[in-house]
Formats: C-alpha cells, sequence, structure tokens
C-alpha cells in the first residue's frame, strides 16, 4: 500500500472548513495545491467529497459519514507524534493563541505579562476576543487555548475549572435606588457586556422568577466601556466579582446582589493533540498559576 497520510490532514480541514481556501490558509498550502489535494483525496475515496452548491461547497454523504472517523484519526497521529521531551522557556520561540472575553484578559494580562516576557522572552502570546461564530475553534486548530466559562462538550476536548467567581453590582456611590435590593436593580437602568450583543442573561431569569424585569439601557462589548459608562451615568452593570470588580474607578464601587446568583466558573480548555506538548504544557501551567492565584485557591 502507498497511501499519503497527509491527504488525511487535508481531508480533515476540508470536511471542517468545507471551503477550498479556507482549508489551504489552515495548511498554510496555497489554493490550487488543495484543489490538487482535493482531487487526489476524490482518486483515492472514490467520492467527490465536496460538491458546489451555489456559492457554498456541501459534503457528500460518504463525507458526512466518514468525518469524525478522520478527525479522530489525525487526532491520534498528532498524539503520537508530538514530542515528550521537556522545554526550556528560555529558548522558546513560538505563538500562542488564546480566546477569553476582555473581562478575562483584564485580569489575566498585566499579572500574566511580566512572568511571560522573563521566562520566556521569545514567545508571542496572541490574545483573541470572543469568537463571532459557534466554529470550534480549538478542534479547528486556530487557537491553542480557550478560557470561557463552559466546560467543552467535545470527547476530544480537555479542559479545568481554574477558579469560580461570584457576580456582584458595579454602579456610582451615590444611585437613586438601591442596586442591592431587587426592587431597586430593577428601577436603574443597565449596561450589559457582551460582544455579541445579546441583551438577555442569567440575571434576567433571577428577576422574573421575582416578577421583575430590568431595563437594558446599553449593551457594550468590553468591561472598561460598561465601567466607563456607569461612572458617568445612574446605572449598574453586572462582573464577575474576582476579576472584573477588583481595582474600580473613584465614583464606582460593587454593590452585592440581591441574592446569590450562579457562580461563574473560569475553564481553560485545550484540544487533546496538545496533551503532550511540552510547551503548550508549559503555557497551560503557567496560564493556570496566574489565573488561580487571582481567585486565592489551589492550582488544580
Amino acid at each position: 500500500m502507498h497511501l499519503d497520510l497527509n491527504l488525511l490532514i487535508a481531508l480533515d480541514a476540508l470536511l471542517e472548513e468545507r471551503s477550498v481556501g479556507a482549508a489551504a490558509d489552515r495548511l498554510h498550502l496555497s489554493q490550487p495545491a488543495m484543489s490538487r489535494t482535493l482531487g487526489r483525496i476524490r482518486k483515492a475515496t472514490g467520492d467527490e467529497i465536496l460538491v458546489r452548491s451555489g456559492r457554498a461547497m456541501l459534503p457528500t454523504p460518504y463525507a458526512e459519514q466518514v468525518r469524525d472517523e478522520v478527525h479522530q484519526l489525525v487526532i491520534r497521529a498528532q498524539v503520537v507524534l508530538s514530542p515528550t521531551a521537556e522545554v526550556d522557556p528560555a529558548t522558546l520561540e513560538r505563538t500562542f493563541t488564546l480566546q477569553c472575553n476582555d473581562v478575562v484578559a483584564d485580569a489575566l494580562l498585566p499579572r500574566l505579562a511580566g512572568r511571560l516576557l522573563t521566562a520566556a522572552p521569545g514567545v508571542c502570546l496572541r490574545v483573541l476576543g470572543e469568537a463571532d461564530t459557534t466554529v470550534d475553534e480549538l478542534r479547528s486548530g486556530h487557537i491553542d487555548l480557550r478560557i470561557t466559562d463552559e466546560i467543552p462538550p467535545h470527547t476530544d476536548t480537555r479542559s479545568t475549572t481554574l477558579l469560580t467567581d461570584a457576580l456582584v453590582v458595579v454602579g456610582r456611590h451615590d444611585l437613586p435606588h438601591d442596586p442591592s435590593t431587587w426592587t431597586g436593580f430593577a428601577a436603574l437602568p443597565h449596561a450589559v457586556i457582551s460582544r455579541r450583543g445579546r441583551i438577555r442573561s442569567r440575571i434576567d431569569d433571577l428577576l422574573e422568577a421575582r416578577n421583575l424585569r430590568r431595563h437594558v439601557a446599553f449593551t457594550v462589548p468590553t468591561l472598561a466601556l460598561a465601567l466607563r459608562t456607569a461612572a458617568d451615568h445612574d446605572l449598574v452593570t453586572v462582573v464577575p466579582a474576582l476579576l472584573g470588580g477588583q481595582a474600580l474607578p473613584a465614583p464606582l464601587r460593587a454593590y452585592p446582589l440581591p441574592a446569590d446568583a450562579p457562580a461563574v466558573p473560569a475553564v481553560l480548555a485545550w484540544h487533546v493533540r496538545h496533551d503532550r506538548d511540552a510547551a503548550h504544557r508549559w503555557l497551560r501551567m503557567l496560564v493556570t498559576d496566574t489565573l488561580t492565584a487571582i481567585g486565592g485557591t489551589a492550582r488544580p
């Protein structure tokens, strides 16, 4: 048998991206080279794999059938061939990509930067905000680490909860209503932090359980913008206490929520193909140590 196992990697990218151009970008190939590779895959399998439908490309029934199996084969091959030797951060030259929202970034990066610059001056850390799509950037290989409040559902994604945070209300000292009571909290205008412009959150469920509703006056993409708006106007925003409620500007203070809200976890996730990657493991430990120190908890 004379099989080019690189075809599996290309097939995995094509089935994930459903685009020759996007798969080419992911594998750092030219589009003509990827088109030729797709031709070789079609010849090897006897199937079209992707077919044109208007401006999009759709997988064939055979491609849908083998998609998960191909992905698992690629993962296992990457794990087998990943280096297991220890890494020297001082000589490491590599770019990592971390995805998290701005609340986590504001709390993590000032503390992480000094340690990273000292220990690994050749490392570049790219920090991306919350994704605008539902594409799993970890599984597609576009990012190395992700910090969210959700445990990933896929079996090929690893995760650990670094800390759990409580929610607090942030507003001016001289608000016309007391936001630590349900009626005062509901009476004030709200600024909701959401990069995607989401208006509703778990806070609305708590209010509706008490037959109350709030007026969302603004949705803003960042914590900094929410705090600046709250500092100048009689409105409130809800933030995680440990990650977002520290070092508030002078006009602002943190108020307790009128009742306990569900805790917000900070979950670090990565793809299984990086389990044995020594450099990736070193960065995971550095991020873990830095973030858990904020919560005053022991490292998991």
